[in-house]
């Protein structure tokens, strides 16, 4: 059995996609979709940057999400692949649990840019720049990130955000408890702990206005049944039905991104090979996850041509 698996936030890179689209049509007609969706020049954002405005959050989701498709698509076309047929399930971290659904076709292409450009700005404006905060928790696991997290709120928010692998679980909150964490990590017995560049404290409470924005857009959104089940960040379960999925992309803004126990579960129901689309951090983390499933990283045109045979 196999799943499909697409990156969150950090992935990012200027220069993503060109090379893709020098080399096919399908990879060039994704990326002027999304820019004809979104009114703006994304693509060239993406090629081009400059880096700080790719590093926005209402930029860098849509373009890592437009990646990841395009070279899902580029591996369609010319491989003659259906993912309904080389897939049992698909899966995504955070802003990747919409390009997992956009593969899977519940979500539209221009649709799933413009849910994710209102994502971006909707987690960015609720809360003031510099309340907030996230800190990876490195040589921890999950339950004692939480006993971490526990000992540094006092009162503020500070809770687990990302249980990533056995030995990377991201807490996010206030800033004040995010930095109380970083100071009693190591003694609280954490390797270590690190403050993360990211312009907002995403899911945690705080993110509670954003949750309310996606509710609302949601709503509105055309949402189907997908092609094969999706594992959800928020239930580590596999869900096919189109009113559920809604509802779990509102808790996702929120709730804890699940994606230790998402691999494992979909390890236990029988898939053996991950492939990721359009990055190299899931690879890693599934790896120290389940040590004995395949994975593979879907970035090159190489890298499709040799999936596509593989298949």
């Amino acid at each position: 059995m196999r799943a499909f698996v697409f990156p969150g936030q950090g992935s990012q890179v200027v220069g993503m996609g060109r090379a893709l689209a020098e080399a096919s049509a399908v990879a060039r007609a994704v990326f002027q979709e999304v820019d004809d969706a979104l009114g703006q020049h994304l693509f060239r954002l993406m090629t081009d940057g400059p880096e700080d405005q790719l590093q926005l959050t209402e930029n860098a989701q849509p373009a890592i999400m437009a990646n990841a498709i395009a070279t899902l698509r580029v591996l369609e076309a010319d491989g003659g692949i259906r993912l309904a047929d080389k897939a049992d399930y698909v899966a995504g971290h955070s802003l990747g649990e919409y390009s997992a659904l956009c593969a899977a076709g519940a979500v539209d292409l221009a649709t799933t840019a413009r849910l994710l450009k209102l994502r971006g700005q909707a987690m960015q404006a609720a809360v003031p720049v510099g309340m907030g905060a996230m800190a990876a928790l490195l040589g921890a696991d999950v339950d004692k990130a939480r006993a971490i997290a526990d000992a540094a709120a006092e009162g503020e928010v500070c809770t687990v955000a990302n249980d990533n692998d056995p030995s990377q679980v991201v807490i996010s909150g206030h800033r004040g408890a995010i930095e109380r964490a970083v100071a009693l990590a190591k003694e609280m017995g954490a390797k270590r702990a690190v403050l993360l560049p990211v312009s907002a404290p995403f899911h945690c409470p705080l993110m509670q206005p954003a949750a309310d924005a996606m509710e609302r857009a949601l709503a509105d959104a055309r949402i189907e049944a997908p092609l094969v089940p999706i594992f959800a960040n928020v239930t580590a379960a596999p869900v096919a039905d189109a009113d559920t999925i809604r509802r779990l992309l509102v808790e996702q803004v929120t709730g804890m991104v699940r994606w230790r126990e998402s691999v494992l579960a979909m390890a236990d129901t029988g898939v053996e090979r991950f492939v990721e689309f359009g990055g190299k951090v899931l690879t890693p983390m599934i790896k120290r996850i389940a040590p004995d499933v395949e994975t593979t990283s879907v970035v090159t045109m190489d890298d499709i041509e040799a999936l596509a045979k593989a298949l």
